[in-house]
């Protein structure tokens, strides 16, 4: 029988998160701490089953803690990896999550073992699923916010609102703010015309729940909504 996530593979998985990457022998002090913290089994010698039954948690996000060598010292080193492909709308369809599954690095997943893991994953609140497809839930976003911010400057950003992570968003076509889809009903329903709140240009987005007066410009065709879902990292 598998081994089951705990508390402390949990906190493990946040500490290496902060970090980013982390030396072998501070992985390995990091493990005895998060088991002894949360009173669960500890051996030296099994860092590697420890982060392997993370791993087996992580791949419905298509992250892995993976294992590398220093070129200049030989010594080991551990870091969280991942990759960020961008959708129109902040989710993935089933059938493109499953078709992932065939890239994972570590072992291979046969479909119906995919479907299933996806299911725990949306049982335990990791993903969201509407319609046969995915989205990063409430709870994933707020534990992997900040390591998604700090990792993926160039495709993450925060909602110009709230000042949170924006997965369902949409973008400004001329200066490229994002904002939460709440954010931006609640915000234009206070305005009087759909206008950006950063550069002052013409709002051109569908707004959700707000209808447009006839005076007002009708939405152009083109970027609406702008977000992403964690992915396999390719070479």
């Amino acid at each position: 029988m598998a081994a089951q996530m705990t508390d402390a593979h949990r906190r493990f998985l946040q500490v290496l998160m902060s970090h980013g990457i982390m030396e072998g022998s501070e992985a390995r002090k990091l493990h005895k701490h998060c088991c002894e913290v949360h009173n669960v089994y500890y051996a030296h010698d099994k860092l590697a089953d420890f982060i392997s039954t993370i791993n087996r948690h992580l791949q419905p996000l298509f992250m892995q803690i993976r294992k590398g060598m220093s070129e200049d010292d030989g010594r080991a080193h551990y870091a969280l990896m991942d990759l960020i492909i961008l959708s129109e709308n902040g989710f993935a369809p089933s059938t493109d999550v499953l078709n992932l599954a065939d890239q994972l690095k570590t072992k291979k997943m046969k479909k119906k073992e995919a479907e299933q893991v996806l299911k725990v994953f949306v049982e335990d609140k990791w993903l969201s699923e509407r319609n046969g497809e995915f989205t990063l839930h409430t709870r994933c976003i707020i534990e992997m916010e900040q390591y998604i911010l700090s990792n993926y400057q160039d495709v993450a950003r925060k909602c110009n609102i709230c000042h949170s992570l924006a997965i369902q968003s949409q973008v400004c076509e001329s200066c490229g703010i994002g904002m939460h889809l709440p954010c931006i009903r609640k915000y234009f329903r206070a305005q009087t015309e759909p206008r950006c709140p950063q550069c002052n240009d013409f709002w051109t987005c569908d707004i959700p729940g707000v209808s447009r007066t006839d005076s007002q410009s009708p939405p152009k065709p083109g970027r609406t909504e702008k977000s992403f879902m964690l992915s396999t990292r390719r070479s």
